[in-house]
């Protein structure tokens, strides 16, 4: 049951709201405790609180026409931190990226008049680390008016693009060859599609800045045999900016495995930057501004659920949410409640603007 300390005279206390959420495990996979905690005490503060068939938590207020869509993730990296407090700092896997940002938004719709002109949907979806399957059940229902992806960028700054991923899988099996046939190796071949995809990474990224290079990673590789066959495997992760689609780049990658190495695609979506020109992207700076802050837009070499959702709906959309991103995914991942509030501000003039 949520605490009671989670309310103020009626108002959503976002530092109580987070304790308690980070104090519920919801590794991908592993979120349905921590969505059914949420949506009870969502459903509890004012909210229509509903689980959707994928598992996400979906929270609805206001009546309005224009309609307004926060998505978040609810979903965590594995890695156990202990929950608490040191100072204004609060810890807990999952305090940045992104219950923090998603909280932040929970508190600010919540101070939003349940009659007017606007109707906001708060989603706290699943599987964001994993392949977005929360993110993509979201792509039947009608483009709203506006979206904001709740994702750490700092209370004082906006994000407005992310870069694309490919993640694929290489494979070889064949006949072992004696050393001195001159024969590839399974191990060479994938090595040779790897330094392909390299070379062509370090082509294209002459002169480009970081967000506009194409990143390659190996992030497995391993080989073996029997004496009579031989095999490799290879993961591989690519990092592609907006202008390099990521088809273009699978095309000339299975111009490189020919005949002999096995191409599979575990997960692909295409970069994202959306202008700052906005109605949207501008009220944000006018919050900042107004909270004291000097607002700044940054684009991230990561992805998002932004990457899904922004293209298939079209319309205005940024990332924000508070805290800081370099301690996404680290041991010491923790927020600044005071900066949590300071981003539940931010966002609570912005849904008033809009």
């Amino acid at each position: 049951m949520m605490s009671p300390a989670a309310t103020r005279t009626g108002v959503l206390d976002a530092t109580a709201l987070l304790t308690e959420l980070l104090t519920v495990p919801s590794v991908t996979g592993d979120e349905a405790a921590a969505v059914a905690q949420l949506t009870s005490r969502l459903a509890g503060a004012g909210f229509n609180a509903t689980i959707d068939e994928a598992g996400n938590c979906v929270a609805r207020w206001g009546d309005g026409p224009v309609d307004v869509v926060l998505v978040g993730h609810i979903d965590t990296v594995p890695g156990t931190i202990a929950v608490r407090r040191e100072g204004t700092m609060l810890f807990g896997r999952g305090a940045v990226d992104a219950k923090g940002p998603l909280v932040a938004a929970i508190c600010a719709v919540s101070r939003q008049p349940r009659s007017g002109r606007h109707r906001y949907t708060v989603v706290a979806a699943v599987d964001e680390e994993g392949d977005s399957r929360g993110a993509r059940a979201l792509l039947g229902r009608t483009a709203p008016d506006h979206l904001i992806v709740l994702e750490p960028s700092g209370w004082d700054a906006v994000t407005i693009g992310y870069k694309g991923c490919i993640r694929i899988r290489l494979g070889v099996d064949q006949p072992v060859h004696h050393g001195a046939s001159g024969s590839p190796s399974a191990a060479d071949r994938i090595v040779g599609v790897i330094t392909a995809l390299r070379g062509r990474a370090d082509r294209h990224n002459q002169g480009q800045r970081i967000f506009d290079q194409i990143d390659v990673r190996v992030t497995d590789l391993a080989s073996g045999g029997d004496g009579l066959e031989e095999w490799c495997r290879a993961s591989v992760a690519i990092r592609v900016p907006v202008g390099v689609p990521a088809g273009d780049v699978l095309a000339q990658l299975a111009l490189w495995c020919g005949d002999h190495v096995t191409l599979a695609v575990d997960w692909r979506c295409e970069a994202v930057r959306r202008p700052k020109s906005t109605h949207l992207a501008s009220a944000f700076v006018r919050a900042i501004r107004n909270g004291g802050g000097t607002p700044r837009f940054k684009v991230k070499t990561g992805t998002a659920d932004m990457n899904i959702l922004a293209p298939a709906w079209g319309c205005p959309a940024v990332a924000y949410g508070p805290g800081d991103a370099h301690l996404d995914h680290t041991p010491d991942e923790c927020i600044d409640v005071v900066e949590l509030e300071q981003g539940a501000a931010v966002l609570t003039a912005v849904l008033a603007e809009l």
